[in-house]
């Protein structure tokens, strides 16, 4: 299931990142396990990715799927090298792509579609850009744009706010809205404040139990 808050905002590439995420039972789960969990995904994003890619009837098989997947293993790739010097998500820090290869994949990934930005200009109106496109497979549009918008936000100002939750047993990443904002969301906090007191209560049942 997507991490969706009321009043937070959300970004494609965030949410596809955060198709791994702690499953509640000490795991990870993954959203994009298989076929038919990924289209359930996809159809979640569809309000999202509306005027980037029409998925609202896409299917996805066993091919799309492993394309997607490897898309995921590219942006969570670039969150870890977004957030370096600090640690990456507990996720997959151990097996990340490396950057290079990580760049290359996404660049190749968004350039499946060929787009042509347009100037719409109404003649009681504001201007405005569109950008059509003559791609017909909702596949390649998914995958295009997926790579698309997390080319925009690691070139925004998100990048700079990215983070990876610290707390026990989160593997999500997160862009921090505010500056003591610590974990992704509040039940973090609270676990993460919980781990702190338990530690501070053992060591101190443990240096008395030492003695002087």
């Amino acid at each position: 299931m997507s991490n969706r808050e009321v009043g937070v905002e959300r970004w494609p590439a965030l949410e596809l990142a955060s198709t791994i995420r702690h499953d509640g039972d000490g795991g990870v789960a993954d959203d994009l396990a298989t076929a038919q969990s990924t289209t359930r995904w996809i159809h979640q994003q569809a309000e999202l990715l509306a005027g980037r890619a029409d998925v609202a009837e896409l299917t996805v098989g066993e091919e799309l799927r492993s394309e997607i997947v490897g898309l995921r293993r590219a942006v969570r790739a670039l969150f870890a090298q977004a957030v370096s010097p600090a640690p990456p998500s507990r996720a997959d820090a151990h097996r990340l792509m490396p950057v290079e290869q990580a760049l290359a994949h996404l660049n190749a990934a968004a350039a499946r579609e060929a787009i042509v930005p347009q100037l719409d200009w109404p003649a009681s109106g504001t201007p405005r850009t569109e950008v059509l496109s003559t791609e017909r497979d909702a596949g390649v549009q998914l995958i295009a744009a997926l790579a698309r918008a997390a080319i925009e936000f690691l070139s925004g100002p998100q990048r700079e706010q990215l983070r990876a939750c610290n707390a026990p047993r989160c593997v999500r990443y997160f862009v921090k809205s505010h500056g003591r904002q610590e974990w992704c969301k509040p039940s973090c906090g609270n676990r993460a404040r919980a781990a702190r007191h338990y530690q501070r209560h053992n060591a101190t049942t443990a240096q008395e139990e030492a003695g002087p």
